[in-house]
């Protein structure tokens, strides 16, 4: 049996393949829609010696199937945001604990101890209703950083805008998590000068926005914060891990999450490094649900296992492995 131990002490990619290809046999054997779609694929379990041999779900049965790998209790259920009458993703939790060792090991990977920060949260669209994972995310590390200026702000912007000017001042360490239109909307309210502040934006416009590509939105936001790069966090519903950019777009994982890029046309080769692909995901915290799932982003990833979102899929289906979806 796999463990969180297991799990979040991996240090090589030699480690992360051995637990990557253990997960997979057990998911086939305990999850029931996953084994139906590698069936359907004539792919047997035991014909899996690599991880590029593993079947990636696609992210659209989160929306029409339960992705269970076990038969414990529900104790959360993250579910995405859409739009009135939208089919969202749920994803069934029935440990949250993987969830928060997985983010409270990403942000200290990344960032240090978390007590040396003030976490400041800009997330109107997100607070504004129930089941999502983000918020449970920063609500837990506002809670973690023991810092009584942390905490969340929905639509008031003089007020946040006063805080930040006032921590930055004192010198203090600042992280700044905010939803894209939101970002926006408060430098259109007041340009700073921010010194000793990280600015995370988490994508999306929520449908406020026109979309904008990420060169120009991350230069639109360093010249409205006076910062000199912008940091990203790329999670989504579906996955209980998340990456991280600290400037530039360019994302690395922790090391128990990691992408291949495949083929848009054949969605069961992948392409060469540098090449434009869709982001599959291996998430190993989604050891209770499914561990692999083919996105409908598209990326390309680098030589150091670096990679970069470049956007979406044009149609909502993933060419090539839509066989179960209804």
């Amino acid at each position: 049996m796999i463990t969180s131990q297991d799990i979040f002490t991996i240090s090589n990619q030699k480690q992360f393949e051995k637990i990557a290809l253990k997960i997979f046999r057990f998911q086939y054997e305990n999850n029931f829609v996953y084994r139906e779609f590698c069936e359907l694929l004539n792919i047997e379990k035991g014909s899996v010696k690599y991880i590029q041999q593993i079947p990636f779900l696609p992210i659209q049965f989160f929306k029409s199937h339960t992705i269970l790998s076990n038969l414990d209790s529900i104790q959360e259920t993250f579910t995405s945001s859409g739009t009135t009458g939208m089919i969202t993703s749920k994803h069934l939790i029935t440990d949250i604990t993987l969830y928060e060792k997985s983010y409270r090991n990403a942000f200290s990977e990344f960032y240090g101890n978390i007590e040396n920060y003030v976490v400041l949260a800009l997330l109107p669209s997100y607070l504004e209703r129930s089941g999502s994972s983000l918020i449970y995310m920063v609500k837990d590390l506002i809670t973690l950083s023991k810092n009584e200026n942390s905490g969340f702000y929905l639509n008031n912007y003089e007020k946040l805008i006063s805080k930040l000017i006032e921590l930055d001042m004192a010198g203090q360490n600042v992280i700044l998590i905010g939803v894209t239109y939101a970002l926006l909307d408060l430098i259109e309210k007041r340009k700073l000068q921010l010194k000793n502040t990280i600015i995370m934006e988490t994508g999306g416009m929520k449908g406020k926005r026109k979309e904008i590509i990420r060169e120009e939105l991350h230069q639109i936001l360093c010249e409205g914060f006076g910062v000199s790069s912008i940091h990203s966090e790329y999670g989504m519903t579906e996955l209980l891990s998340q990456a991280y950019s600290l400037g530039n777009g360019i994302f690395e994982c922790p090391n128990w999450m990691n992408i291949l890029i495949r083929d848009t046309e054949d969605a069961l080769t992948y392409v060469e490094v540098g090449k434009t692909g869709g982001i599959n995901v291996i998430d190993l915290s989604n050891i209770n649900s499914c561990s692999f799932i083919a996105t409908q982003d598209l990326g390309k990833k680098y030589t150091n296992n670096s990679f970069e979102v470049l956007g979406r899929f044009d149609n909502s289906d993933i060419r090539g492995c839509n066989l179960m979806v209804y």
